[in-house]
């Protein structure tokens, strides 16, 4: 007999260790266990119940053999406090026939009651040295065999549910890691990508960076707030640049550049037929985007009936084209942007309160160059950097232009610096940008005007850089030689080459010269 009891338990604990792969998937594993023991054993009810790891709560995780009111027998009659109690004493119990008391079972897990007396037994789930959940079965063997050989076989399988959990929870670590690792990572991406570049350490921009941090991964909806120009499109960018959508589209729509019957259609889609110009059925922008984000700018400007639409859709993630009956679901999320007080809308009827509620669930400020004027240089460098590279010279602001720009109001805050900055670089003769360069709107009358010399000092940069370029030309655009010509160290020169934005220059001219005596190689 005692043969035939340890080859039956070789026998379930070889089919348990077969379902440990489905670990991942913790309630189906333990689902799949209590189905071997239903199906090897003499159990008719079971169920595992463990600690949550993020609430700590107490939860079903499988169940077999459940009661009519839907309960896992033994566990409908044991409330929370009583299955608390139990994981608090870790000691196998059993719970006798009309009784809804756990009794312990001793050190030798003995108890002077017959199997026939028992409706449920159990054993603690110990994980890492503290009770975590309880195993709970109405029986694992007929009452021919002893009640210890049900509760230490029972103590075996919770050991192996224990190396279950450990699994599970081990790969949840190690998830989490990589999910904060790849955070960082896009982080870094973000920051080295000249288009993804939120520009200044000023504490409203640090406190908006570490905001974007927080909402990036989730699904929520984000509300910008700002004044035009101050950058929502791009702040809009990154938080998608930083989500787990990144691989999916980022779409835009300005809610105030289109009448309410086209922005429907752009939003929304549109039948086949549904107006004379509709020759085909087109999808919104809303289906074109699933998966990723959208991006509302503007959203202020949406119409009653469109926010009652894009109210629907944020709740219940369903939306129709329009002219069709057809109920559509997509996976999208949903940034909006505003230069208005939606609640001051709200509270005077124009905009939705309860669209305003849902959209401003993770609101975001972004804020005005005024509030941030340490910002402003290296905002200014910034844009001079993207101009520069892009018409392949250098231009720099003098020091007085820099202090002036400093001083001035940017009502069109970024938006306007970007647009000044590239106007002047087309205007300018030189490299350099003066108080004379500037605009009257940004230079008033009352400014310091330049040194009355800087014309002439003007004049002799433009000699200097003649005489560089005399040198690099007499030595075949090789700056060494040319700096021991002029009399110059390799470091002078190279200043001098950054300064006047040659460093172009010298890389054509010497593809030339080493084109040229190739071409000459090909004729010997």
């Amino acid at each position: 007999m005692e043969t035939n009891l340890n080859e039956l338990e070789l026998k379930v604990l070889h089919e348990i260790s077969q379902i440990i792969g489905q670990a991942l998937n913790l309630d189906q594993a333990l689902q799949a266990l209590l189905a071997i023991l239903a199906d090897s054993l003499a159990m008719q009810r079971g169920a595992v119940v463990l600690k949550d790891p993020d609430t700590g709560h107490l939860r079903i995780c499988a169940s077999h053999g459940l009661s009519p009111e839907g309960k896992p027998p033994g566990i409908d009659r044991l409330d929370e406090g009583v299955i608390g109690l139990i994981c608090r004493t870790a000691h196998p119990f059993v719970v006798p026939v009309g009784s809804r008391e756990p009794w312990f079972l001793n050190k030798t897990q003995s108890l002077d009651l017959d199997k026939g007396q028992i409706s449920d037994m159990g054993v603690p789930i110990i994980l890492q040295g503290a009770p975590s959940g309880v195993l709970s079965v109405d029986r694992l063997y007929g009452e021919d065999i002893a009640l210890e050989e049900d509760i230490r076989f029972l103590g075996l399988v919770a050991t192996l549910i224990v190396q279950f959990v450990s699994l599970n929870l081990q790969v949840r670590a190690r998830e989490e890691h990589l999910r904060q690792e790849n955070q960082s990572l896009r982080v870094e991406l973000s920051e080295k990508s000249p288009d993804l570049v939120i520009v200044g350490e000023s504490p409203a921009i640090r406190e908006a960076r570490q905001l974007i941090a927080k909402v990036a991964p989730v699904k929520a909806p984000v509300l910008l707030l700002g004044e035009s120009g101050t950058g929502k499109t791009l702040f809009a960018r990154v938080i998608h640049a930083l989500s787990p959508r990144v691989q999916y589209p980022f779409l835009k729509i300005n809610c105030a550049s289109l009448p309410e019957n086209l922005l429907e259609i752009e939003l929304f889609g549109i039948e086949k037929g549904t107006s004379p110009g509709a020759v085909r059925a087109k999808p919104g922008r809303l289906e074109e985007a699933d998966g990723g984000t959208l991006f509302l700018d503007e959203v202020e400007a949406l119409s009653l009936p469109l926010q009652a639409k894009l109210l629907r859709f944020l709740q219940e993630r369903e939306f129709q084209r329009l002219g069709s009956a057809r109920t559509r679901s997509v996976d999208v999320r949903i940034i909006a942007a505003t230069t208005g007080d939606l609640t001051a809308l709200a509270n005077a009827g124009s905009f939705r309160e309860d669209l305003s509620y849902l959209l401003s669930v993770l609101p975001i400020r972004v804020p005005p160059l005024r509030d941030r004027r340490e910002d402003i240089p290296p905002l200014l460098d910034h844009f001079m950097d993207k101009v520069s590279e892009e018409y392949g010279r250098r231009f720099y602001f003098t020091q007085k232009a820099q202090a002036v720009l400093q001083r001035h109001g940017w009502s069109g805050n970024v938006r306007e610096m970007e647009n000044l900055v590239e106007r002047l670089c087309l205007m300018v003769e030189g490299s350099e940008i003066g108080l004379k360069d500037l605009p009257a709107y940004v230079c008033p009358a009352g400014a310091p005007a330049e040194p009355a010399d800087q014309a002439f000092l003007s004049r002799l940069k433009e000699m200097e850089k003649r005489e560089i370029m005399a040198a690099l030309e007499r030595h075949h655009w090789i700056q060494s030689q040319a700096a021991m010509d002029l009399g110059l160290t390799l470091r002078q020169i190279g200043y001098r080459v950054k300064q006047f934005g040659l460093e172009r220059l010298i890389k054509e001219q010497r593809g030339q010269g080493l084109g040229g005596k190739l071409k000459s190689l090909g004729h010997r």
